[in-house]
């Protein structure tokens, strides 16, 4: 049985176990935090979540196992069948997580951790996430998923990172990256529909709970 390493306030441990919810896969939740530990280097690298662990061995790297999942279990696709498209998948998957996500990442200790960040930072992410939401514009019109007709992969990855994105900037950037992207409202509320992300976010709310709680106590 495959196994998901990981925690479920982790955004990228998400949109991994959501793809494993959408293709109906059995899999076992492995609770796992980013770790220098050898044991779990063995199974990833740098000691990032999440890791996936397979019965020929482990790897990470989020985009990674999505391919995987698409090649080892093609059916219900999450990736469209042409080369073209299946680049523009991953075109918008990198664009999500490089020039919006990760940019974000850096505020993120001041907007959901209690911590602080420079203005030369929050000045430098104003900036990046500008230019990410009008690349992903320039890539999608969310009619009525993020590549038109087709459900795929960056539905899952826009559904669960957008929203933090779009928390972060309001939270300590003055800024509200939605108003960059017509429709990006209603199309998330599609998304957040499906029952794999419903799952998904359930169990994100129990998860980020008794972190905070032991957060608090520690």
């Amino acid at each position: 049985m495959l196994k998901l390493h990981g925690f479920s306030v982790s955004n990228y441990y998400n949109v991994v176990k959501a793809a494993l919810l959408e293709k109906g896969l059995a899999f076992e939740e492995v609770l796992v935090y980013p770790s220098s530990d050898e044991r779990y280097l063995s199974n990833s690298p740098m000691g990032k979540v999440p890791c996936l662990e397979t019965e020929e061995g482990s790897f990470s790297e989020s985009q990674v196992m999505l391919d995987y999942l698409e090649e080892a279990y093609p059916e219900p696709a999450l990736i469209p069948g042409s080369p073209f498209q299946r680049a523009k998948t991953r075109e918008i998957n990198r664009v999500l997580e490089l020039y919006l996500e990760l940019q974000a990442r850096r505020v993120y200790p001041e907007a959901f951790f209690g911590g602080q960040v420079s203005e030369q930072t929050k000045q430098e992410v104003r900036e990046a996430l500008k230019k990410g939401a009008a690349a992903l514009r320039r890539l999608t019109g969310f009619q009525p998923w993020i590549l038109g007709q087709d459900f795929t992969s960056s539905d899952l990855v826009a559904g669960i990172h957008l929203p933090l994105v779009r928390d972060a900037g309001r939270k300590v950037l003055d800024m509200d990256i939605f108003e960059q992207l017509p429709g990006v409202k209603e199309y998330l509320g599609r998304v957040r529909e499906r029952p794999s992300m419903q799952r998904v976010m359930d169990d994100y709310k129990a998860g980020l709970e008794a972190f905070m709680k032991k957060r608090k106590g520690a």
